[in-house]
């Protein structure tokens, strides 16, 4: 059995040299977010609520991530091998990690989001004790509303991981690609603190 953090976690899960992945590249499949309105689409939430983003008030960030692996299930085949694929484990935990520094920032709600059912999402939700909620976009409508980018692999289509500021719902900025995906926070952190 791999060897556990604290949270249960594997190690291997948040313990990789990022510079044996390939990094993403920029293919400019978020150049045309920046500035949109978030459209009227309730996304299910692992907190049991719905959540429409283009309510929300105030500042917000959500950051979309492909899937998270469970213990029970098996990674797509040569899951690491994708550019980008690898890191939602870390990524949740450095925002869960930043989690209160990101509200001391002025960030009113912070959300993952991934095509994966709400049922699928609340194991991580449970296993990583996620301060904050998971968005399903389940059935790709935000996704396809914005033209998020994606990837398909063995049939799934995945967002590709990238991280939105929306303010009083709109797109304030976009930061894609994300990687290391367990820097994600901290980037944001960055940008909020030069606002």
């Amino acid at each position: 059995m791999a060897k556990t953090n604290d949270d249960n976690v594997p190690a291997n899960l948040l313990q990789v040299d990022w510079s044996t992945l390939p990094q993403p590249p920029d293919d400019g499949g978020a150049n045309h977010l920046e500035g949109l309105a978030i459209p009227d689409i309730e996304l299910p939430a692992t907190s049991q609520e719905t959540v429409l983003l283009n309510k929300l008030k105030g500042r917000a960030v959500v950051f979309a991530f492909p899937m998270t692996g469970r213990p029970d299930v098996a990674l797509p085949k040569g899951w690491d091998m994708i550019p980008g694929a690898r890191g939602c484990t870390p990524q949740a935990c450095t925002f869960r990690d930043n989690h209160g520094a990101l509200l001391d920032a002025g960030f009113a709600q912070v959300f993952g989001l991934s095509t994966q059912s709400t049922a699928y999402q609340q194991e991580a939700a449970q296993r990583l004790h996620l301060p904050y909620p998971l968005l399903s976009d389940q059935n790709l409508e935000l996704t396809k509303a914005l033209r998020l980018p994606v990837m398909e692999v063995e049939g799934m289509k995945l967002l590709r991981r990238l991280t939105l500021i929306i303010q009083d719902g709109r797109i304030e900025k976009t930061f894609y690609p994300v990687f290391p995906p367990d820097e994600s926070a901290q980037t944001v952190l960055t940008w909020a603190a030069k606002r």
